[in-house]
């Protein structure tokens, strides 16, 4: 018993150990990138790529709400019907 518990820790920690590398990404052997997009001047790296643009992860950079404010009463806030 705890042959295999040392044995599955040892392997955990192997497991885990590649989790926190970081390399720079590069093409397989024998695969390029994409082509440049249509009408750019710069063809973009392979960590440009996989980067999401601003649009899909937007940055808040303004805070709606800066205190806590009582709730007016909504109309439309109705129980369920049966």
């Amino acid at each position: 018993m705890k042959r295999s518990a040392l044995l599955l820790a040892v392997v955990a920690a192997l497991a885990l150990s590649g989790c926190g590398v970081k390399r720079t990404l590069k093409p397989l052997a024998g695969h390029v990138l994409p082509r440049a997009p249509y009408g750019s001047g710069y063809q973009p790296n392979a960590d440009q790529l996989i980067k999401p643009p601003v649009e899909a992860r937007p940055e808040r950079n303004v805070d709606v709400r800066v205190r806590s404010e009582e709730r007016t009463d909504d109309p439309f806030d109705l129980p369920p019907e049966n």
